[in-house]
């Protein structure tokens, strides 16, 4: 179980990020055209997982945004920005802002991703919804960084998980 804040105030998640130099959980997910996806299907790319609550609120928004926008030059490699909201939610989001440089994807059916990352709030009241991280896997799934953000409000360090794509 790890803490972070929510405006200061204390909240927990069900575990830990994954390891750095592990293998990253295997995962189902939805996505915008409700095909599930999983970990091996992105096989042979480098990740960036972007994980957040929700996509409804500025700061979930903007790291989309932000990434979306850094992704624009990013070879082999492709984000992933994983929350619970809904697909349609998700899908309305990007096609409004005009996002086309990363993938959205949902752990609303199951939520096993938050469980196996240990992203799940358990506490609070944001409780179910995802942690704000960052996860960025190589080509074969091993976890190069990982971030969880320690005030919720706060944005990731965009810099530091980009530059361990190519450390």
């Amino acid at each position: 179980m790890a803490t972070v804040t929510l405006k200061g105030t204390p909240i927990e998640t069900s575990g830990e990020l994954p390891k750095v130099g592990t293998k990253a959980p295997d995962f189902t997910l939805t996505a915008t055209d409700l095909s599930s996806k999983s970990l091996s299907d992105f096989a042979g790319n480098k990740l960036v997982l972007n994980i957040f609550p929700s996509v409804d609120t500025g700061t979930c928004a903007q790291s989309v945004r932000q990434f979306n926008q850094e992704a624009s030059e990013l070879k082999n490699t492709k984000v992933l920005c994983i929350s619970h909201d809904l697909p349609f939610a998700l899908n309305r989001f990007c096609g409004a802002e005009g996002l086309n440089n990363v993938i959205s994807l949902s752990d609303y059916k199951e939520g096993t991703f938050g469980k196996s990352y240990g992203v799940n709030f358990i506490t609070g009241p944001l409780e179910a919804l995802h942690s704000r991280s960052v996860v960025v896997l190589d080509e074969n799934g091993t976890v190069l960084y990982t971030e969880q953000v320690a005030e919720t409000v706060n944005e990731p360090n965009y810099k530091a998980a980009l530059e361990a794509l190519y450390a």
